[in-house]
């Protein structure tokens, strides 16, 4: 026992309950405190203070008594001048089960949020937070907070066996204490002091405490949607995706971000009349640098406390529900920070990276990799992904950098990486790790939705996991957005030499569940915005937006596109400052944002638009070789098989009496102009619509005499 309570002392016992606690000791019980700072203890027995004998001047308190005293026993303590009274946490019992343990080290613990971290609970009576961790090499591990001065010699926690998970209940805390967790390296004694990997909270930034939770007091309202949510047939709906940085969407003159409360109030009717379906959140996982735009996670169960709480961001998703949107966390299971306070090198080893830097660093960020196959790695990461989809009712998950995963040598040169048992260059685990994800979120969350941001030519990306494929409903089609932005950025009078880069994405466009984006990163670092982007004079540079944004929005394709695209944004998008709302004083850029909402709903409105986004059915070329004059005409079609005409006209010059052929005959009428003069164009085009021809035309018996303003594309529909 000296032994073990020289361990105690010195902060290197794995289980401090074998010395702290009640113990029978021969003929008597005895109790045993350990307080380094306190003058006094006395056990509270019937009522009266007992005082508790020093046996050791470093701060060993114990009783003996013929009798045990009744659990949970409580203390009264004198430090520092202060008496007060405390319940012992060495007078609670374990409470983890052997099956969770079990589970977890499986990495098949799905919903481990509630088992790890800082949980508040009641035992025998008592309200305290119960901890639990994992660092199999820890030596010890405390919980140190501003309940014990950040003392790791207070509150030691139990290993729980083999497990290498540890434990501890610590009554009388209540949420809003803020907690570290304070680890002993097992072979090199290194002290560390790290944050809670399952933390559900933290202060705010600069401040990198975790925060203990109160249990969630939101009532949900969004039942209906949850429930026609599990029925629809997302493949043949529309999907028209509003990204957002939450922190940078709109800001007061003083530079202060709206909090959750505020963007219910403005984003969510926003987006509702905007016609978008979907809103989009950069990552809100809690991160502590504000550059980092949140892709570099330090809480991956824990809300940036930088926008309220957790319960004010359930009220904005369930207003979003309740408004008709649903609402996708961009996720970042890729990556994570080198920052010494958090999962890097956690209990001393590469605990959730590899020690192999050419395993574990992402050279190009600065970061380290998961190490995907160590089963509780992986159960890690799979309960993130159900704890935001399951506490927060997220319609989805957007999984960023999924190249990055997938390829051993992703941005490295030839020996600084490692190929897998095959020689491959394929991370195996990483495969196995997202279609893992995958089938876990489409059976447990009916509905939702995981979107692959996949940059290569990988086979499958969005094919169910059963079939070979890695199970990801869909995938951004990050080669129709570099040719599209190539394409667009030219001088028109260069168009007609690059015209493949319009015409070649509908080789590989059904391959895939494409969703065809315009993000974030295409509006930085130097990039300039969209309107930055175009060529000519402003009449050209806004035409030009137009013409992009009605191109996006009638190619086939589930779309996205970042915030301030639908207004013409004029710099680059910056997370320091908030969108130039008052650009939309100007009549050129709110041409821009009343023909995207048209065009928003439109596409919502006309199944031809959608319902076949992903089946080379729904499209048919009308003319796709007209490179002189860079005009493009093609049908979208639905599952009945009706039609609408789309033609676009990508150089400034008017095209009057423009043949097309039309796949019936009839009366079709001009449902969209992006010339309109209602958006601030010229007001050039077809009127009300035009009869067809019989005039047979580009393999069609009838025909159309169109007119294609400048830099615009119509479409023309039959009711």
């Amino acid at each position: 026992m000296p032994h073990s309570i020289e361990r105690l002392i010195t902060a290197r016992h794995h289980d401090p309950f074998t010395v702290l606690g009640l113990h029978r000791s021969q003929d008597a019980w005895l109790l045993r405190v350990f307080r380094p700072a306190a003058a006094s203890v006395s056990l509270l027995l019937d009522g009266k203070a007992v005082e508790m004998t020093r046996t050791d001047p470093r701060g060993i308190f114990e009783w003996r008594g013929t009798e045990a005293p009744a659990r949970p026993w409580r203390l009264a303590v004198e430090e520092d001048g202060t008496r007060f009274e405390i319940s012992d946490p060495y007078a609670f019992e374990p409470t983890l089960t052997d099956q969770e343990m079990y589970l977890f080290n499986e990495g098949r613990l799905l919903e481990a949020w509630r088992t790890f971290g800082a949980q508040p609970m009641q035992q025998l009576g008592v309200d305290g937070v119960r901890f639990a961790v994992w660092a199999p090499n820890a030596e010890r591990v405390s919980v140190v907070g501003n309940f014990n001065n950040w003392d790791g010699r207070l509150h030691p926690m139990r290993a729980r066996g083999g497990s290498g998970i540890w434990e501890l209940f610590i009554p009388g805390l209540v949420p809003g204490d803020l907690y570290r967790l304070e680890l002993r390296n097992r072979a090199s004694g290194e002290i560390l002091v790290k944050a809670d990997p399952f933390a559900q909270g933290f202060e705010l930034r600069p401040g990198s405490a975790a925060v203990v939770v109160r249990p969630s007091g939101h009532d949900w309202n969004d039942g209906k949607w949850l429930q026609a949510r599990a029925l629809r047939d997302w493949q043949h709906t529309p999907m028209n995706i509003y990204e957002v940085h939450a922190a940078s969407w709109k800001r007061d003159a003083d530079g202060r971000f709206q909090t959750w409360p505020e963007l219910t109030d403005s984003l969510v009717p926003y987006a509702a009349d905007m016609g978008y379906t979907h809103i989009e959140l950069m990552p809100i996982t809690e991160h502590p640098l504000d550059e980092s735009w949140g892709y570099q996670t330090t809480g991956y169960f824990a809300p940036t406390s930088r926008l309220g709480s957790a319960d004010q961001f359930r009220a904005f998703v369930d207003a979003c529900h309740q408004a008709g949107l649903g609402v996708i966390l961009d996720w970042v299971p890729g990556h994570f920070p080198m920052d010494a306070w958090a999962l890097a090198r956690f209990d001393g080893t590469a605990l959730f990276e590899h020690e192999d830097p050419r395993l574990g660093v992402h050279q190009e960020w600065g970061t380290h990799i998961f190490n995907y196959g160590r089963a509780e790695v992986k159960g890690f990461l799979l309960s993130s992904a159900h704890y935001w989809l399951d506490q927060f009712h997220l319609d989805g998950l957007r999984v960023d950098a999924v190249a990055s995963m997938l390829y051993l040598d992703y941005s490295r040169k030839q020996g600084e990486w490692l190929p897998n048992k095959y020689g491959g260059r394929e991370n195996l685990e990483a495969i196995d790790f997202l279609r893992e994800m995958n089938a876990m979120v489409h059976g447990t969350f009916p509905g939702a939705l995981t979107i692959a941001e996949e940059s290569t030519a990988w086979p499958m990306v969005s094919k169910p996991v059963h079939l070979g494929g890695l199970g990801f409903s869909m995938k951004w089609n990050m080669g129709w957005m570099n040719d599209t932005l190539s394409y667009i950025g030219l001088d028109p009078v260069y168009r007609r030499f690059n015209h493949n880069n319009l015409t070649f994405g509908q080789l590989y466009a059904y391959s895939e569940n494409f969703v065809l984006p315009f993000s974030h990163d295409e509006v930085v670092h130097g990039k300039q915005s969209l309107l930055g982007k175009m060529p000519g004079d402003a009449w050209q540079k806004f035409a030009n937006v137009r013409l992009l944004l009605a191109y996006q929005m009638l190619s086939p394709g589930k779309k996205l596109s970042f915030m301030g695209n639908e207004f013409g944004q004029g710099r680059e998008w910056s997370e320091k400052w908030g969108l130039d709302w008052e650009l939309l004083e100007i009549d050129w850029h709110a041409g821009v944002k009343r023909c995207l909402r048209d065009l928003n709903h439109l596409y919502r409105d006309l199944p031809p638009l959608y319902e076949l986004d992903f089946f080379s059915e729904g499209f048919a070329w009308i003319d796709c070789h007209d490179a002189d004059q860079s005009i493009l005409s093609f049908q979208r079609r639905d599952r009945l098989g009706r039609s609408v005409i789309v033609a676009f006209n990508f150089t400034p010059v008017p095209r009057e009496g423009y043949r097309i052929g039309a796949p019936a005959a009839g009366f079709w009428r001009e449902i969209f102009n992006s010339d309109s003069n209602f958006y601030n164009g010229g007001n050039l085009g077809n009127g009300a619509g035009l009869m067809t021809e019989e005039f047979p035309w580009m393999g069609y018996p009838h025909s159309l005499a169109i007119t294609l303003p400048p830099l615009a594309g119509v479409v023309m529909y039959q009711d």
